[in-house]
């Protein structure tokens, strides 16, 4: 009986996990269709700019290299705001999920 408590516990959490990270995934997908379409594409074409390491390097230090690469364009406010910092890791998240080299296609 302990067994099947603990297996049934494991399935929940795991579930939960699972949730959530389709959560910030989906998050960052509307993110990045709010802010991020306009210049670069839609999602799969955008997400396709970077592999997955680069967009871990481009998000490191929160941001800061993707914050500097958007310096002096129309998109500067917004990397400089709150609503950046707010959101970031789950537009980091959409971006790696389908990365150039995931073989991941978003549905937007």
């Amino acid at each position: 009986m302990k067994s099947v408590s603990l297996f049934i516990s494991m399935v929940v959490f795991i579930s939960i996990g699972a949730t959530s990270l389709t959560a910030d995934i989906a998050s960052g997908q509307k993110w990045y269709t709010k802010g991020c379409k306009s210049c670069h594409g839609n999602g799969s074409k955008g997400a396709a700019m970077h592999t997955q390491e680069e967009w871990d390097e481009l998000f490191k230090n929160g941001g800061a290299v993707i914050i500097k690469k958007h310096a002096k364009t129309p998109a500067e406010v917004y990397f400089n705001g709150e609503n950046f910092q707010s959101k970031s890791k789950d537009l980091r998240d959409f971006l790696f999920e389908y990365g150039s080299d995931s073989g991941n296609v978003p549905a937007c």
